[in-house]
């Protein structure tokens, strides 16, 4: 007689893509896995003046129609699961403490994976103990609000790197307080003659030569195709966050050399200066030639798996 499948509940805002291959590991092995993504339900205003009294309530703290409305589809696609193993959370802040809480009641265990710092979501403070094991990226948070320390994950991996480029170095971002430091690195990459694809999602028009600016958002296998026509990647971390984000791996499972302003990741045992070029000040910056135009360096096998996606999930469900 076969055995019955344990059933995995992941419940997450997945705007980029990048959960489904959570949900793609866990099936992989022979979990019956339920993703509810809540980036993909659609809230239509009853009227114009829904909408103008969301804008206001929202804003001040009371009350979020499109959240409520997240809630109660949550909650109706869940009635007729009798029995979950794990539920899984990524941003759970847009929840409310009763729709975790039944979800909850379903569920053998319980976890909450947090890919951002909770300065810039301060509502994930409220929800963090209605979880049995909660994960955070960032270091500093993990040790204020005693969660545990998890990594993003390598989602694509390669054995072979390309020797034809049609750029030096790719970046992709949405426009927000990181843009003038993301210029001010496009400009000097611009002057050095260094090729490179910057593209910043805004509506805003753009009038400089080193960086493109897109209204349309690109889906996760554009955002590949992108970086696969690198030869380095560019990561600009958010003020104030530590925690490494999805650049670092991709450029780690696709053997790609890495610019990144994030100081602490010279902390990581994969870290190499060979690979990895570190920004110290973005007003004084200068990049060796020599770090453009030497191949990448390999990662030694055992330090590389435990941050490949199929590795990564075994922590959540055990």
């Amino acid at each position: 007689m076969e055995e019955e499948k344990k059933i995995i509940l992941l419940i997450t805002y997945d705007n980029w893509g990048f959960n489904q291959y959570i949900a793609n590991a866990l099936e992989e092995k022979n979990y019956d896995v339920k993703h509810i993504n809540f980036h993909s339900f659609r809230y239509k205003y009853p009227s114009f003046y829904h909408k103008s009294l969301n804008f206001f309530t929202k804003n001040l703290g009371i009350s979020n129609l499109k959240h409520i409305h997240y809630n109660k589809v949550i909650l109706d696609q869940i009635k007729n699961i009798k029995s979950i193993d794990t539920s899984i959370y990524i941003k759970a802040d847009f929840l409310s403490k009763k729709t975790i809480e039944t979800v909850n009641k379903k569920s053998r265990q319980s976890v909450l994976i947090i890919s951002d710092s909770i300065n810039r979501y301060p509502k994930t403070k409220n929800i963090l103990s209605l979880f049995d094991k909660v994960f955070s990226f960032e270091k500093k948070d993990c040790k204020k609000y005693n969660l545990r320390f998890k990594t993003n994950f390598i989602y694509k991996k390669t054995n072979s790197v390309s020797e034809n480029y049609k750029y030096k170095v790719f970046n992709i971002s949405s426009f927000d307080n990181r843009f003038p430091v993301i210029k001010k690195i496009a400009k000097a990459l611009y002057d050095m003659k260094i090729k490179s694809k910057i593209i910043i999602f805004t509506s805003r028009e753009n009038e400089e030569p080193y960086i493109e600016f897109s209204k349309k958002t690109l889906s996760i296998e554009e955002n590949n195709q992108f970086l696969k026509e690198a030869q380095i990647m560019l990561d600009v971390s958010r003020n104030g966050q530590e925690g490494l984000s999805f650049r670092v791996f991709e450029s780690l499972g696709l053997k790609k050399k890495l610019i990144t302003t994030n100081k602490d990741i010279v902390n990581y045992d994969f870290y190499n200066p060979e690979n990895i070029f570190v920004i110290e000040n973005v007003d004084d910056m200068t990049i060796p030639e020599v770090f453009f135009e030497t191949a990448y360096v390999d990662i030694p096998e055992n330090i590389l798996g435990k941050y490949l996606i199929e590795n990564w999930v075994d922590e959540l469900v055990e």
